[in-house]
């Protein structure tokens, strides 16, 4: 790959959710207070949206690598699971020895217990579900029972669900107003804007271990982002493909040129308007309505 040649020690542009490329952007500082603070407070239910490609996963990762120790956590990253996939998949992540149970009566019991233990052992659980927009109907139920089971002094599972704007509107549904009121903490996750963009290109650049003049300049960045909507996602896509085409060329600078063939091997992009492009547009409007004009003088005075 273009390693060598830029003097990297790794890919620092991969859309891979990896944590060592964190970057602590204003709209996932706020998520990340805003749980910590909903689960310090004991809340049942807190939900973090965000549109596609806004760090969600990432967001979570940190989230669990970070968490104090108080909380035992579980991890459903596939969340399109019917009720008892979901509780057979959180009883695992909890350690929940589930070989020697037959039905949902027993696995639902095991499950509490295995909570009742944790709590007894002075800790909490906090259940993550990544791409919560996917729950079917039955399980987004059933996470709400789940979220019944407490002590006389606070509940036996806290539970974070991080999904797509699609969850607001599924949980909008008159029937899911009970699971609607118990949201007490949320979230929306935000795309970068362009000072944002630039802070986390020369970010991920430095993790991987750039030494260099820089070769994303602002002139360039301010056209990526507006490419890319600001979404990490896009951004990383279209730095990576910009770096493959000038390792092509044998260049290390990045031009407009790389940004716009980038841009049109990238889904969900949008092509950043040319500045000389708007004045060309101008100056033919100019022009055409200075002609328009003077056919109409033309024709008055014959």
């Amino acid at each position: 790959m273009y390693l060598y040649h830029y003097g990297l020690r790794e890919l620092p542009f991969t859309i891979t959710p990896n944590t060592q490329f964190y970057y602590d952007l204003n709209s996932h500082h706020e998520a990340f207070e805003v749980v910590l603070t909903a689960l310090k407070t004991g809340e049942g239910f807190i939900k973090v949206t965000g549109e596609v490609g806004t760090g969600k996963t990432l967001l979570c990762r940190r989230l669990l690598n970070d968490i104090p120790d108080f909380f035992k956590t579980a991890y459903i990253p596939d969340s399109y699971l019917n009720p008892g996939e979901l509780r057979l998949a959180i009883a695992q992540e909890l350690d929940v020895d589930t070989a020697q149970l037959t039905n949902q009566q027993q696995l639902a019991r095991a499950l509490q217990q295995r909570m009742l233990d944790i709590n007894k052992n002075g800790q909490a659980v906090v259940l993550f579900i990544d791409e919560a927009q996917a729950l079917p109907e039955e399980s987004l139920e059933a996470l709400r029972l789940l979220s019944n089971l407490e002590t006389e002094r606070r509940k036996l599972v806290h539970i974070v669900l991080l999904g797509q704007p699609e969850l607001d509107e599924r949980i909008s549904k008159n029937a899911f107003r009970q699971l609607r009121q118990r949201i007490s903490f949320a979230h929306k996750l935000t795309a970068m804007n362009v000072e944002e963009t630039a802070e986390y290109i020369a970010h991920r650049m430095d993790v991987a271990d750039y030494k260099g003049t820089p070769i994303f300049d602002w002139k360039l960045i301010k056209k990526l982002h507006r490419s890319s909507r600001g979404v990490p996602r896009l951004v990383n896509m279209l730095c990576h493909k910009m770096l493959l085409l000038a390792y092509g060329e044998g260049r290390r600078q990045l031009t407009l040129r790389d940004l716009d063939l980038a841009v049109k091997d990238t889904e969900d992009t949008q092509q950043p308007n040319s500045s000389w492009g708007l004045i060309a547009i101008v100056v033919s409007v100019f022009f055409l309505a200075a002609a328009a004009f003077s056919y109409w003088k033309l024709g008055v005075s014959i």
